[in-house]
């Protein structure tokens, strides 16, 4: 019997197809920024401003999508749902509203306690350590991450003298299984950071045909003797957090007339 990891379909037609449950809106923005912070999402709508768009409801929680007019460009804003499933189900969503190219961004645990807190992190490759990946690509440990646009957005780090990393991450949709032992086999891999969605946006994009950028901000650290949680909660360092969401619209203004 075939390993259940390698029994990925390249049809493109499911039995329930995005365009099933969501309609193609005309007047959608063709680039969309997305975090996972609500804490930093809202003060984005309040730094930004917003007008509702439409709803996405996935079972249990309603989604509002709203867009914003940022330096004459119009860009869609939405809060993703935290875990690989939730937050490429919503990305299915909103690519079958219209949008092409989203840029996201959230926090990352840190495997190499050099890295600041706060510091932005781009990732380069990521381990698929979680199941979502495997439903948009056939089998394989890792998959390579932002294809598009990493030169414009060190661009814009450079610009404004933001230091930052660049790296392979570590996507697990099991944060309560980060065991040590595990930490240890990612890091020989050269993973210098954790998170929850990366490997499985990535596959969703490549399956789909349309552009992400991901990138994070480093939050706790594991790579110590014990857990460090330093700005993880949503509520620490929003400063430093707003910065990173600035970043993302400085960079969905660029791409938006590519």
């Amino acid at each position: 019997m075939k390993n259940i990891l390698n029994d990925f379909d390249s049809n493109k037609n499911a039995v329930i197809d995005p365009a099933d449950l969501v309609r193609r809106r005309e007047d959608m923005p063709a680039v969309a920024v997305t975090c996972f912070s609500k804490d930093t999402f809202y003060r984005m709508i309040d730094s930004f401003g917003g007008k509702k768009i439409t709803v996405r409801s996935l079972a249990n929680l309603d989604i509002t999508i709203y867009e914003t007019i940022y330096k004459g460009e119009t860009i869609a804003l939405y809060l993703s749902p935290v875990g690989a499933p939730a937050c490429a189900l919503m990305l299915e969503d909103v690519f079958a509203l219209g949008v092409q190219k989203v840029i996201m961004f959230g926090t990352c645990g840190v495997l190499d306690k050099s890295i600041e807190d706060c510091s932005i992190i781009i990732p380069t490759c990521a381990v698929r350590d979680e199941g979502t990946s495997y439903h948009y690509a056939p089998a394989a440990d890792e998959i390579k991450v932002n294809p598009q646009y990493t030169e414009k957005f060190i661009g814009l780090l450079d610009g404004i003298g933001c230091s930052y990393t660049e790296g392979k991450t570590w996507t697990t949709d099991a944060f309560y299984r980060e065991t040590k032992d595990k930490m240890e086999r990612r890091k020989e891999q050269g993973c210098i950071c954790v998170d929850m969605e990366c490997s499985a946006v990535a596959a969703v994009a490549r399956f789909r045909g349309k552009e992400v950028f991901q990138f994070f901000y480093a939050a706790d650290n594991l790579d110590a003797d014990s857990w460090d949680m330093r700005s993880l909660d949503n509520r620490d360092k929003l400063d430093e957090k707003d910065k990173a969401a600035l970043l993302a619209m400085e960079l969905a203004v660029k791409i938006e007339d590519r």
